[in-house]
């Protein structure tokens, strides 16, 4: 059983006069992020003409994010693809860690707030690229001049949305899964073994599933209408 308290530094050092600290959930994310170099690699080596089954399973899964994102953005955007396909791993190994008592770094705000700047970094510099900085600026206008206001606030909102959504959700889902544990606890010890499976499985599996594909198609539609607004 694991329970929602606050997260503290568990090192902290300065550059200059900012602050910079180390807490549990950047070190979840290092871990994880250990994890995934580790195994990608090893999955990736030795690649062959006549593929493997392991090396099958890697191109239907590599084939199964292009179609997503190919329905999703339409031709041309494929470049986007190692971008989309890290995000959905990575974002699905965050929010299931509480299947093994780990909480999920994503009920931390400044992990989401970290990921959506990111998303927000690529919307927004894909659409300069595609359209050159005048053509960027015009488009914050669109359709009439007096939308200006309203589009840079909704350019802005992105962020804010993408990181409160899925903080939020993620959250929720870690205090009702350490109710249910507390209150299960009071019942008899022996109950928390086996009777949370199903919660485990609604909380961590599904609605982790469900807000990692939130978070990603919305990346992709803000990358694609941004650029074509």
């Amino acid at each position: 059983m694991f329970r929602l308290e606050p997260s503290m530094p568990i090192y902290s050092f300065k550059i200059g006069n900012f602050p910079i600290n180390i807490t549990k959930e950047i070190i979840i994310q290092w871990v994880v992020i250990l994890i995934l170099w580790i195994g990608a690699s090893l999955l990736t080596r030795n690649l062959k003409q006549n593929p493997s089954k392991k090396q099958a399973a890697l191109e239907k899964i590599y084939e199964s994010i292009k179609t997503l994102v190919n329905s999703t953005m339409g031709e041309g955007y494929e470049r986007f693809i190692p971008y989309i396909g890290t995000l959905i791993v990575y974002l699905l190994v965050l929010n299931f860690t509480g299947l093994i008592g780990i909480p999920p770094a994503t009920q931390n705000l400044s992990v989401t707030i970290g990921l959506a700047i990111t998303t927000f970094l690529v919307v927004n510099i894909n659409a300069i690229k595609k359209n050159g900085p005048g053509g960027y600026l015009k488009g914050l206008s669109h359709p009439y001049f007096v939308m200006l206001p309203i589009n840079i606030m909704e350019r802005l909102v992105l962020p804010v949305s993408l990181a409160l959504r899925l903080f939020g959700n993620m959250l929720a889902a870690t205090i009702l899964v350490d109710l249910v544990y507390q209150a299960l606890g009071k019942v008899a010890m022996i109950a928390q073994i086996g009777a949370p499976i199903i919660v485990h499985g609604y909380f961590d599996l599904f609605d982790g599933s469900i807000q990692m594909l939130v978070f990603t198609m919305l990346t992709m539609i803000n990358i694609k209408t941004t650029a074509e607004h």
